[in-house]
């Protein structure tokens, strides 16, 4: 498989759409290939802009991703779109099909779409997401997006994703009092109040407004607000002209490689902690200790706490 490896992976960086979602699907699947195929791609990484598109159910995270397509290619960029979706309970796959909803640029060779599974994760995103991210990078997209399942005090590992977080709201749903009150209104590079056609789309705006007045920055950068239609493609340039104006801020500030130096840390702690726990799983089940350690714990002869330390003690030796 080494030698087919060696030809997605050449595919890939040449923009080759089947060996692109040949490849996501690889590192889809997480196996051994995955992470060949990652150390054979990985040094052409790293190049792109990371987008983040999040925000609750209904916002038209993805209506707005459509139209921000057709303002990137516009300028001749190459665009990778990673959808984010709800797991299938049946199959693992994605439920939804946000790529439906994008069908206008399907056959635009500067536009790659795919739908993910977030696999049951919390954060919102996957572990294999940041390999399709790599994936895209290294098939020279300039722009990779990354729209998430919805929003919430658990889903906010996309701010540790990606470089730009746009955090999209809607009028009429109490959107941005939630937003509010769960605290992400911390997580937004740019804010965007989506079908402004509604009513009270311009309270929205300004309850946002008055809400991110009261934050403390820890840097020099103010997330600007944006009213958008993207149904009609109102205000979408507006909107992409905040979001290189952030990027150019991460430019010249340094803060691009602060971020990325933290989003590599949480990959590497999840990437531990998700061999760990295969490790640990594998132990509990064909380990002579940790089953006889598992008896005394069904007799009450230790409590869990002290049979974990005992656990952790007998991996490393301790």
């Amino acid at each position: 498989m080494e030698e087919d490896l060696s030809t997605i992976a050449q595919g890939v960086l040449k923009h080759n759409h089947r060996s692109i979602a040949r490849a996501i699907s690889i590192v889809e699947n997480g196996s051994d290939e995955a992470q060949q195929l990652v150390q054979l791609l990985f040094k052409h990484s790293g190049r792109s802009h990371l987008i983040g598109i999040t925000g609750s159910p209904g916002v038209g995270k993805s209506t707005l991703v459509d139209a921000l397509i057709s303002q990137m290619t516009k300028e001749g960029l190459k665009v990778g779109v990673l959808a984010i979706d709800p797991t299938s309970p049946f199959t693992g796959g994605a439920i939804l099909g946000d790529r439906i909803r994008m069908q206008d640029h399907t056959l635009n060779k500067n536009v790659f779409i795919r739908s993910m599974a977030n696999r049951g994760y919390k954060g919102g995103i996957a572990l294999s997401t940041y390999d399709a991210v790599r994936v895209l990078e290294a098939s020279g997209c300039q722009i990779v997006i990354i729209e998430t399942v919805g929003v919430g005090q658990s889903e906010l590992a996309i701010a540790k994703t990606a470089d730009t977080t746009v955090l999209v709201l809607m009028p009429g749903t109490g959107d941005d009092v939630q937003a509010i009150k769960s605290g992400i209104m911390e997580i937004g590079d740019v804010f965007v109040v989506n079908k402004g056609d509604l009513p009270g789309a311009n309270r929205t705006y300004t309850d946002v407004m008055a809400s991110l007045e009261l934050n403390s920055y820890q840097s020099s950068w103010r997330p600007p607000v944006v009213i958008t239609c993207a149904e009609n493609n109102e205000g979408i340039e507006n909107l992409w002209q905040d979001i290189k104006k952030h990027k150019d801020y991460l430019d010249n500030s340094g803060e691009l490689l602060k971020r990325r130096k933290e989003k590599i840390q949480t990959e590497l702690t999840e990437l531990v902690a998700d061999m760990a726990r295969d490790n640990l799983t594998h132990s509990l089940q064909h380990s002579q200790f940790t089953q006889d350690l598992l008896d005394k714990l069904v007799r009450q002869e230790v409590d869990p706490h002290s049979a974990a330390q005992l656990v952790v003690e007998n991996i490393f030796n301790k």
